[in-house]
């Protein structure tokens, strides 16, 4: 489903022209009706003559409720920009065209309302108006289409020319988490909570379990409708009506929004390029009190200008926002920047970094994956995703495209100058980690200088951490056997250890480890090739024979054994006895009850 706004000045007829193409009237309100003019949004749908369906937000063309225009456009496809013949091109027409062209659409559909009332010299001199107005902005070249509402004049033309716009709208905008910026509450009778707005970023389901930002309240939703109809699922792009469990209606407000939940990252601090209007009379510093409008919420907002102190007119800039609450942003959200001591609409301009971590004075943010890796060194997969909406793993290799004309596209040609999974200019991937190439190099480094200094026993992986183990699988020379790293072939050094063997030949009477290096029978003992118990060494094979000898015993004497009488089974001195009586007891092979031992709950039983 495609959305369109329409756009244009007070009393053009935009809700004349949407109750004739829908046979809805968007004006819901008793005072919209009586005054004869927007004041809220409206919304209503239609199925166009290709049989797709179209979704209109009727907004309000006076300039007193400019503000809820604003929380209509944030998440449209297009507009129908109205202007009516009789009156020609109007203030709020250029405040509207403005604020459409800030926020970064590209298609629309000019109607030139009432040609009913005027004639064809008329009517000519109102297009050249039009073309000269929209000239170098996104309707240049839009197709202007005469019409009258009242007279069912020039309707079918419109239609065509909204058919074409369909046509032309990019669907590549699924990320498979869903961001729903709510533009109304209410609660219908026996239907509890009920929001509406226009679902981005992914799908809803019946029985999602979901997240209400501000205040990260957890909801369910217990039924969908799309354009009247009751389903099971809504796809991205759909106006949606979401019915929803553990929230009241009132404890919900246009601006607030329904997000997947632990999949968005909320942010009250974004840097962003601000292009300042050029007729606006003063430069933009961080002086003056702004309201920031970002999908349907309105953000009171502190600026600094970033790269100097002041933006003038007509120029762009970098900014830093600091929004008066956090919300689920991403880079590519677009925003309309207000000054409201003034009321005056200063430029708008897209959100470049939703995690800003260097000080104002030194940031110089774009959208680049390499520029924020390379600011944190290490950044998880998933972080990324959530902080650029880019999963580096959906693909092998893609890069991110800066170009200017804004697509900001994931391309995946080999030779791009962003690569995800390469060497050198790009970022790499390793494990669960994307890492600038400058900061894996150095902790490559690092890690097979450990390796090197670890001598023949090689290295514990276990005493390094998360990253420096993921590192390990990109040394080719280093293998890694018996949780030790090495350089070259992977041969575990205490295979076959001599002392071993001679703990083996005396199994009740074990030498010390005298002369042999503590790192290795530190790692003997790790493993379980030996047994310490009290600064004695048994092997492996001792324990289990000592085990198997007083089970035979206390088969034939189950009251218990003395030590003295273990200390003859074995063959041993008290001074090996102890030691390896406690090991067993420890581990539950016998129980000690007064002066003898028992079978313990860990006692093998008999072949």
């Amino acid at each position: 489903m495609t959305v369109i706004a329409t756009a244009g000045h007070v009393d053009h007829g935009k809700s004349t022209l949407v109750l004739r193409l829908t046979g809805t009237d968007p004006d819901r309100w008793v005072e919209e009706k009586s005054r004869g003019l927007t004041i809220d949004l409206g919304f209503a749908n239609t199925t166009l003559p290709s049989g797709r369906e179209l979704s209109f937000i009727d907004v309000p063309g006076h300039i007193r409720f400019l503000r809820n225009m604003l929380s209509g456009v944030g998440a449209v496809d297009g507009c129908l920009f109205v202007v009516a013949g009789t009156e020609g091109w109007k203030p709020q027409s250029e405040e509207h065209l403005r604020i459409l062209s800030l926020l970064g659409l590209r298609h629309g559909v000019v109607a030139l309302t009432k040609v009913d009332q005027i004639d064809e010299e008329l009517a000519e001199l109102a297009r050249m108006e039009i073309e000269e107005h929209v000239a170098g902005t996104f309707l240049e070249g839009a197709e202007v289409v005469g019409v009258s509402a009242t007279e069912n004049i020039g309707m079918d033309d419109l239609r065509a020319a909204l058919d074409q716009i369909v046509d032309r709208v990019d669907r590549s905008g699924d990320r498979g988490v869903a961001r729903l910026w709510v533009d109304r509450s209410f609660a219908p009778a026996g239907a509890g909570t009920v929001i509406t707005g226009t679902l981005t970023g992914g799908g809803l389901a019946v029985g999602d379990q979901l997240e209400l930002v501000p205040g990260q309240r957890s909801v369910r939703v217990r039924g969908l409708q799309s354009h009247h109809h009751d389903l099971q699922r809504v796809e991205p792009g759909n106006r949606v009506a979401v019915n929803l469990t553990g929230v009241g209606h009132a404890e919900v407000a246009r601006g607030h929004v329904l997000v997947t939940a632990d999949a968005w990252h909320d942010t009250s601090m974004i840097d962003a390029e601000l292009e300042v209007l050029g007729d606006l009379g003063h430069p933009v510093s961080r002086r003056g009190a702004y309201l920031a409008y970002i999908g349907s919420g309105e953000f009171p907002a502190r600026v600094r200008v970033l790269q100097g102190s002041e933006i003038t007119p007509g120029e762009r800039g970098l900014i830093r926002l600091y929004l008066d609450r956090a919300a689920p942003l991403l880079p590519g959200d677009r925003f309309i920047l207000r000054e409201s001591g003034r009321e005056e609409t200063v430029g708008g301009g897209e959100i470049l970094d939703v995690d800003p971590v260097l000080p104002a004075s030194r940031a110089r943010p774009d959208r680049s994956i390499e520029r924020l890796v390379a600011e944190r060194g290490w950044v998880s997969r998933e972080r990324l995703a959530r902080l650029t909406g880019v999963d580096v793993a959906a693909a092998s290799g893609p890069t991110v495209d800066d170009s200017a004309d804004g697509d900001h596209a994931v391309d995946d040609s080999a030779d791009g100058d962003h690569a995800v999974d390469g060497r050198g200019s790009g970022v790499t991937t390793v494990g669960q980690w994307v890492v600038d190439p400058a900061i894996l190099e150095r902790v490559e480094r690092e890690v097979r200088e450990q390796v090197e200094g670890a001598g023949a026993l090689g290295l514990d992986v276990a005493a390094l951490d998360d990253r420096q183990r993921a590192v390990l699988d990109l040394l080719d020379d280093v293998q890694v056997a018996a949780g030790r790293a090495t350089i070259g072939v992977a041969e575990d050094p205490l295979a076959d250890h001599p002392w071993v063997a001679e703990l083996a030949a005396s199994p009740f009477a074990p030498p010390g480890p005298d002369g042999v290096d503590r790192s290795e029978v530190r790692e003997l003992v790790r493993r379980g090739t030996v047994v310490e118990e009290d600064g004695v060494h048994f092997a492996r094979s001792a324990i289990d024979e000592a085990i198997g000898r007083l089970r035979t015993a206390l088969d034939a004497k189950p009251d218990g054994l003395t030590v003295a009488e273990i200390r003859d089974l074995l063959g041993t001195t008290r001074k090996f006895a102890l030691p390896l009586l406690a090991h067993l007891d420890g581990t539950g092979v016998t129980r000690r009850r007064g002066d003898v031992r028992i079978a313990g709950p860990r006692m093998p039983a008999a072949d």
